[in-house]
């Protein structure tokens, strides 16, 4: 039997007899690694159903304790971004609402879908920008939702409240970069036309650098002291 099996190998495959030997000694290891892929594909198969009927429990009782799962538009995968607790009417009768200006990255926590990390984000924009002029102005936060931003209004009370302007008449450009709100060359181009023009009366006198878009003038205008 072995020796037709090498005459067959020899005649329709080419073999020489060395070939043969080998190719012998090859084909217990093709049937060991083809039976052993099936093995770990089955295993992996019922680890990932294993794993899927765990996840759907996770889901059903996380629902069932009252929280909303929703899907996040960020590529990255972040709790506080995909899972909104509906807001508690009798917990927020029980709080004081205070200004937003007063909040800080611990009474933020409070706003369902608001974790320490976007917490952090917040109050480290606000006090970067020198305070907020806008409700609007939060969706410049990396991360924060549209529904998460209204729900900070059910805890927090909001009012203009800008504590650091920037003197334009006397800082110079690497200063003025600092800010969140100019860019290096923005800054580069006002401080030179103060100093070709003179001080700055008021923002009106932006317009007259044709570059500058009206909506960034208006942006800016708050955090700008003229005198």
């Amino acid at each position: 039997m072995r020796a037709r099996f090498f005459y067959w190998l020899k005649v329709y495959l080419g073999f020489s007899s060395k070939e043969s030997r080998g190719f012998v000694l090859l084909i217990p290891v093709l049937v060991l690694f083809v039976i052993s892929t099936g093995v770990f594909r089955k295993i992996r198969k019922i680890k990932a159903e294993n794993f899927h009927v765990q996840f759907l429990a996770t889901i059903d009782s996380i629902q069932a304790s009252g929280i909303e799962i929703v899907d996040s538009p960020f590529p990255v995968f972040n709790a506080q971004d995909t899972i909104v607790k509906r807001s508690n009417s009798k917990q927020i009768e029980n709080l004081n609402r205070i200004p937003f200006s007063d909040a800080d990255s611990v009474t933020l926590q409070i706003v369902p879908g608001i974790g320490q990390s976007t917490a952090s984000r917040i109050v480290k924009f606000r006090e970067s920008i020198g305070g907020l002029h806008s409700k609007s102005q939060l969706t410049e936060v990396y991360g924060l939702k549209p529904e998460t931003i209204d729900a900070i209004w059910e805890y927090f009370d909001f009012s203009p409240a800008i504590f650091k302007k920037v003197k334009i008449n006397q800082t110079e450009a690497d200063e003025l970069a600092k800010h969140p709100y100019f860019s290096y060359a923005e800054a580069k181009v006002l401080i030179a036309y103060r100093k070709q023009h003179g001080a700055f009366q008021s923002s009106d006198d932006f317009l007259k650098i044709r570059i500058f878009k009206k909506e960034w003038i208006d942006k800016i205008t708050p955090y700008l002291d003229f005198q």
